[in-house]
């Protein structure tokens, strides 16, 4: 976050009309992202759902993996 601050302030010494550009165009990015967001966090939980019903039934038998 650190970096990201000080990476606009250089842009914003070495050109400031597109350090005003990035400020404003960098929150629409951001919400037009959410979507795709929600997908990977869906995807990841299902995932996370199938590998618990197929180690179920190692873990049933006392496997400790």
């Amino acid at each position: 976050m650190l970096m990201t601050f000080l990476l606009w302030c250089l842009l914003l010494v070495l050109c400031w009309p597109l350090a005003l550009i990035a400020l404003i165009v960098y929150p629409v990015i951001w919400v037009l992202l959410i979507p795709f967001r929600l997908v990977g966090i869906t995807v990841n939980a299902v995932l996370a759902l199938v590998k618990a019903m197929l180690f179920l039934p190692a873990r049933v038998l006392g496997y400790r993996g």
